[in-house]
């Protein structure tokens, strides 16, 4: 007699269909992603090259942004102004000279620059300290302190009547703080600013970037050089 015919069971069916719409392969997800990545790691480089073609290790100006004069007293006693140094690379620094700390480490750091850059190139890149405390920083004083960490730097005091308006300008802000004895600090800004030959505002580094790897700012002098 033949078998009766069996009943089809819940396990003969397997697993219940699912709805909705079918699933991609989980490469085709991967591939995606990595698409969408490299297209965004495209359009970064290609904006980080109209913006900054050199690749520049500092923040980079975009062109046209105008470099306001800087006019005072030289550290030699006689009449400067950022102008003057036109035809050179100047980096523009705003310190004090009872800095204790940032501003000479800025200024060693300017010179490790300045004697990383081939040396046909070395007379034409000049430091320039702009002080923040023309009260006490006088242009003998100024002298001895510039010229303590390069021969090639130069040193500007801007009449206290001018100052804040001149540093704004730069994007620079300074306060006075008293410290005990009667005597006060200054705290300001310590960023460096580099200035080309045609007197164009090129590139500023943080104090970190100057201190930490004076090599590579050098290449970013260089690159304006060129």
């Amino acid at each position: 007699m033949a078998d009766a015919a069996r009943v089809p069971t819940e396990a003969d069916a397997g697993p219940p269909a699912e709805h909705g719409p079918p699933r991609r392969p989980w490469t085709h997800s991967v591939a995606w992603a990595a698409t969408v990545v490299s297209a965004g790691l495209a359009g970064l480089l290609l904006y980080d090259q109209f913006t900054n073609p050199l690749s520049l290790f500092g923040s980079v100006y975009p062109a046209g942004t105008p470099t306001p004069d800087l006019c005072g007293t030289g550290e030699n006693g006689q009449p400067l102004a950022l102008t003057d140094l036109k035809g050179k690379t100047v980096a523009v620094f705003f310190g004090f000279l009872h800095c204790p700390n940032y501003c000479p480490t800025t200024l060693a750091a300017l010179e490790r620059v300045r004697q990383a850059l081939p040396e046909r190139d070395r007379a034409q890149f000049v430091t320039l300290l702009v002080s923040v405390d023309p009260k006490r920083d006088t242009p003998a004083l100024m002298n001895e302190y510039v010229t303590y960490f390069s021969a090639r730097a130069r040193g500007l005091i801007i009449p206290e009547e001018r100052l804040r308006g001149a540093a704004a300008g730069w994007g620079v802000g300074y306060q006075y703080v008293d410290t005990p004895g009667g005597a006060y600090q200054v705290n300001h800004t310590t960023g460096t600013y580099l200035v080309d030959r045609e007197g164009r505002r090129r590139v500023v580094w943080d104090y970190y970037q100057l201190t930490t790897n004076p090599q590579r700012v050098a290449q970013d002098v260089q690159a304006v050089m060129d």
